[in-house]
């Protein structure tokens, strides 16, 4: 499926004689994704302001912050309201190609058309895109009313 050397997780070194767990190698989360990614650029030759990075919780912080640094685009996939506030782009669906419509408009500026002509030939209807950045606001009573003051 994908091969091994585009994978990375969690690295563990480990005893060869009993099996069991020595150090950690690696562990790309937080500043370890920020590592992760630069290396897959040096990799791969991707300028960092070409660097699309999707994330769906805590652990992206670091690294949502460093590709915006960079001037690259980061998508979030959850409610998360940090990630909320720190991504480019906040895309909830229930289907993962969803976040190509973000990344089509705000990063290749296409119009809505051509992006819904897109999922069009490949099967999907864009039926709802709901352009809006939301405030959430909870008020309460405190019972202390006080009279305006004109």
């Amino acid at each position: 499926m994908v091969p091994h050397d585009r994978i990375f997780g969690t690295e563990l070194d480990y005893d060869a004689a009993t099996g069991e767990v020595r150090s950690v190698r690696r562990v790309p989360a937080g500043y370890g994704k920020v590592a992760v990614l630069e290396e897959i650029e040096s990799r791969l030759g991707i300028v960092p302001d070409r660097t699309i990075y999707v994330g769906d919780g805590s652990s992206d912080v670091h690294v949502m912050l460093h590709v915006n640094n960079r001037d690259g685009f980061t998508i979030a996939v959850s409610e998360n309201r940090l990630l909320a506030r720190i991504a480019r782009s906040t895309v909830l669906s229930d289907n993962a190609f969803s976040i190509m419509a973000p990344v089509l408009e705000r990063v290749l500026h296409w119009n809505t058309g051509e992006i819904r002509s897109l999922f069009e030939a490949n099967g999907l209807a864009l039926q709802t895109w709901e352009k809006a950045r939301t405030d959430r606001i909870t008020l309460r009573d405190t019972g202390d009313a006080r009279e305006a003051v004109a």
